[in-house]
């Protein structure tokens, strides 16, 4: 795989919460979902990248997976890794502006 094959696909998804969106608008902070083994070095080159922006600095944190109870006995769900990137003053991220550009291609 290419390396830009492989920073197109360490971000899983934008993480949508509360704590997410109280982090985004007081720290200019994203939170992402991304590859377990992505390290910040290529999280940051992926953001740069996919949104045009400048990255001030990275914070990931692996999170594991909680056992759940179903009908069939109990099972668990899988560990993901959590990345918040932080960006410089007057950068912001546009997420219409991403999702446009999938449909035109």
């Amino acid at each position: 795989m290419s390396r830009q094959a492989r920073l197109m696909n360490i971000l899983r998804a934008p993480i949508i919460s509360e704590k997410g969106n109280m982090v985004a608008e007081s720290n200019n902070t994203a939170a992402f979902k991304v590859l377990p083994n992505a390290r910040k070095d290529e999280i940051k080159q992926a953001v740069e990248m996919l949104f045009n922006v400048k990255v001030l600095s990275v914070r990931t944190l692996n999170v594991a997976g909680k056992a759940r109870r179903s009908a069939h006995g109990m099972g668990r769900r899988s560990d993901w890794k959590k990345a918040y990137v932080t960006l410089e003053k007057g950068q912001e991220l546009n997420f219409d502006a991403l999702s446009a550009d999938k449909e035109n291609k």
